[in-house]
């Protein structure tokens, strides 16, 4: 039996178009897999965060958003500060002890959870059940809080409270303090949240 010989311009047709059809699935196949790939908007989710805190007055918070989390910067007040060492016989963790590795780094490890004490950066959600705490930093007596209030965060969902320095209180729902997370400052007023030196 005889072999048919190919002309050479059948042959020439279906070279081009294997080819053709190689760069069709070539073409298929980049975008395709590229989905797989984060996106920008995931990529810079867990970036870091650079926060300008020069215009931010004794009493106040700014809330900046970090992997999809709300973090806290609040300038604390010379009053506000002095209440903490009182607290500790109210607070459930008030030395941060209690999972230190996952709620509070080594160098916020302290009586006002910070590097610099008037300034705490805490994440706003609590370790509960993931709601988001309110501000109460006006001291006295309010609404789901005892009369001798000295300031802090109130969580509305489960009645869990925090002092100004993140840290909850005995006997409430959330199992730990405040989580804070890993920040430096870059200079005097300009915050890294999500990087430290040691990261």
């Amino acid at each position: 039996m005889s072999e048919t010989p190919i002309d050479s311009s059948k042959r020439t047709w279906l070279i081009a178009s294997g080819c053709a059809g190689a760069v069709g699935g070539v073409a298929t196949a980049v975008p395709f897999v590229s989905t797989f790939q984060p996106s920008e908007k995931a990529k810079a989710a867990g970036a870091a965060v650079e926060v300008d805190i020069s215009a931010l007055k004794p009493g106040e918070k700014v809330t900046v958003e970090w992997r999809g989390k709300p973090v806290w910067i609040v300038k604390r007040t010379p009053e506000q500060l002095a209440e903490l060492p009182k607290l500790d016989g109210q607070l459930a963790d008030p030395q941060s002890k209690r999972n230190p590795a996952e709620f509070t780094p080594e160098y916020a490890r302290n009586e006002h959870r910070s590097i610099k004490p008037e300034i705490l950066v805490a994440v706003g959600i609590c370790p509960h059940l993931g709601c988001s705490p309110s501000d109460r930093f006006a001291p006295g007596a309010q609404t789901s809080l005892p009369d001798d209030w000295k300031g802090g965060f109130l969580c509305p969902c489960h009645g869990s409270t925090f002092d100004m320095a993140g840290r909850v209180f005995k006997n409430k729902p959330s199992p730990d303090n405040l989580e804070v997370p890993p920040h430096m400052y870059l200079t005097d007023t300009r915050l890294l949240i999500g990087a430290d030196k040691k990261a």
